[in-house]
C-alpha cells in the first residue's frame, strides 16, 4: 500500500496489525519477505495487535480485515458495526476469493497469491480514499 501511495503521489499513513497477538514484535515471515522482495517491496514493520482505540471513528479512515473471521473480530472489538471497518475483498472483483488466504501453513506459492490480491486491491483502495481518479491517463482504451 505504501509503495502504491508513493507512486500515485498520495500522502497516506499505512499501518498493519493483527487481531491476535501471536507474533507481536516480530518481523514478517521470511517467506513473505522473500516473495515481496522479488516484487520490489521491502517489509520493515513489526507485528502489533489491533487495539479498541484503533477502531474508533476518526483514528483510521479505513480498517481492513483480510477475511471474514477477522472482520467479525474487529466488529466485536469495536462494539458495533462501523462503515470504516471493511473486508479487503470489498475492493476486488468476483474472480477473487472473499477471504485473503493465510499462507502461513502452506507453501511459498501462497505468499505470491496474497501479494497478487494486494496488488490488485491496493490501488482501488487508494483511489477510493483519495476520492478521485488516480489512474487518469494510465490506461488507453483499445
Amino acid at each position: 500500500m505504501k509503495r502504491f501511495a508513493e507512486e500515485f503521489g498520495l500522502d497516506v499513513d499505512v499501518d498493519s496489525a493483527g487481531t491476535h497477538g501471536y507474533h507481536v514484535g516480530e518481523i514478517a515471515d521470511a517467506r513473505m519477505m522473500a516473495a515481496a522482495e522479488v516484487r520490489g517491496y521491502e517489509l520493515t514493520s513489526r507485528a502489533r495487535q489491533v487495539t479498541p482505540k484503533d477502531l474508533q471513528p476518526g483514528v483510521f479512515d479505513l480498517v481492513l480485515a483480510m477475511d471474514n473471521s477477522n472482520y467479525e473480530a474487529l466488529i466485536s472489538m469495536a462494539g458495533q458495526s462501523a462503515p470504516h471497518i471493511r473486508i479487503f475483498s470489498d475492493y476486488l472483483d468476483d474472480s477473487w476469493p472473499n477471504d485473503v488466504p493465510d499462507p502461513y501453513y502452506g507453501g511459498a506459492e501462497g505468499f505470491d497469491e496474497v501479494l497478487d490480491m494486494l496488488e490488485e486491491g491496493c490501488p482501488i483502495i487508494l483511489e477510493t480514499l483519495a476520492g478521485e481518479t488516480i489512474f487518469d491517463d494510465e490506461f488507453e482504451e483499445t
